[in-house]
């Protein structure tokens, strides 16, 4: 797939984007009945769609991330200064919609890094300064020191392994990364399920949510497929470490697939709603980690066919359906994850290649 900056074809009339062959300097498209809008990709109109959403803290960071990598940068850097616009005093990242945000008010700060090191701008590099040092010295956390995932609750909640060592592995705090993944695992891995609960209350010594969710879980696997990516080659150890977990959680979900290639909102309970994100989550962590090495490409079939899922669940704006949906995610519906994840899937199955 030959990648295009979305903001090259931005006339003054309207936006026109895509892939090699998109059309470019065309009037503003009004509506989805319009035949330009019929001829952009499902990748651009997910990508629209995405960009259209209102955005909460974590929502703004992992939009940032999957155009990242898609190549998209000048809408990184763009996305990247409002985030440190509206950082906190404490420097937490693109503080809009969660007061207590704390692990994911860090997911913006891999590309913020990034967009720092590109423009050599200043403030984005004290906006990430600012953050690292947060999450490093000032964060509220357990005995252990494992990060919670809001500042007003002692929790731990399975989200954080997308949302916070991602960006210390960017930031080349190795060790700290692992040391959150093991410390998140060990409160959250149900060994009688094989997958992972969802959180932990380090008060009272036991899980606030025990069920197996399903997105919970995705996140997870996808956080840690990131983390192995970023390490050095120097630590094949805590790669091997790191893709064991992985591939627990691949494994521990695929044991619920469904016929149709997608999975119950909590993994193992049929009663709850047929959700849409896990197997989007799940099919990008696959293709990462055949192409990294580390998952056998037998697991490509399960990828293929979660994404086939997927695909057909896309409407004709762009979104995808059946995911849990903003703002409560207790029933299906759209949200900002859920344009992320096909996206960061398509990216993965084409750097993958047949």
């Amino acid at each position: 797939m030959k990648r295009r900056n979305l903001l090259v074809s931005l006339p003054l009339a309207g936006l026109a984007i895509g892939r090699a062959g998109a059309i470019a300097g065309t009037d503003l498209v009004r509506s989805p009945g319009d035949a330009l809008f019929k001829e952009r990709s499902t990748l651009e109109k997910v990508t629209l769609a995405m960009l259209a959403m209102q955005r909460a803290t974590w929502e703004q960071g992992v939009a940032m991330q999957a155009l990242l990598e898609l190549g998209e940068t000048d809408l990184v850097i763009l996305m990247a200064k409002d985030a440190v616009l509206r950082q906190s005093e404490d420097g937490r990242l693109a503080m809009l919609g969660e007061e207590f945000a704390l692990s994911d008010a860090a997911s913006p700060g891999e590309a913020v890094l990034w967009a720092a090191k590109k423009t050599g701008d200043p403030v984005l590099m004290n906006g990430f300064n600012k953050l690292l040092d947060y999450l490093l010295q000032k964060a509220p956390r357990n005995k252990d020191g494992i990060i919670y995932h809001f500042t007003n609750l002692p929790q731990i909640w399975s989200d954080i392994l997308y949302m916070l060592p991602p960006v210390l592995a960017a930031a080349g705090k190795y060790h700290e990364a692992m040391k959150q993944i093991d410390g998140t695992w060990n409160c959250l891995w149900n060994g009688d399920k094989k997958i992972l609960s969802h959180m932990w209350d380090c008060e009272k010594q036991t899980f606030a949510r025990k069920d197996c969710w399903g997105v919970g879980n995705g996140w997870s696997a996808a956080g840690i497929t990131r983390v192995i990516r970023a390490l050095p080659d120097s630590m094949q150890a805590e790669k091997e470490k790191l893709s064991a977990y992985a591939k627990a959680i691949i494994d521990g979900c695929l044991a619920h697939m469904r016929d149709d290639g997608l999975f119950h909102n909590v993994v193992d309970d049929p009663r709850s709603f047929v959700e849409t994100n896990l197997a989007q989550m799940l099919a990008y962590s696959i293709y990462r980690g055949i192409r990294g090495g580390w998952i056998d490409r037998r697991y490509r079939e399960k990828a293929d066919r979660m994404r086939a899922a997927a695909h057909g669940k896309v409407d004709g704006l762009g979104l995808v359906q059946g995911v849990c949906g903003s703002p409560e995610f207790d029933h299906p519906g759209t949200a900002t994850e859920g344009q992320v994840f096909y996206i960061l899937m398509e990216v993965a199955h084409d750097a993958l290649g047949r």
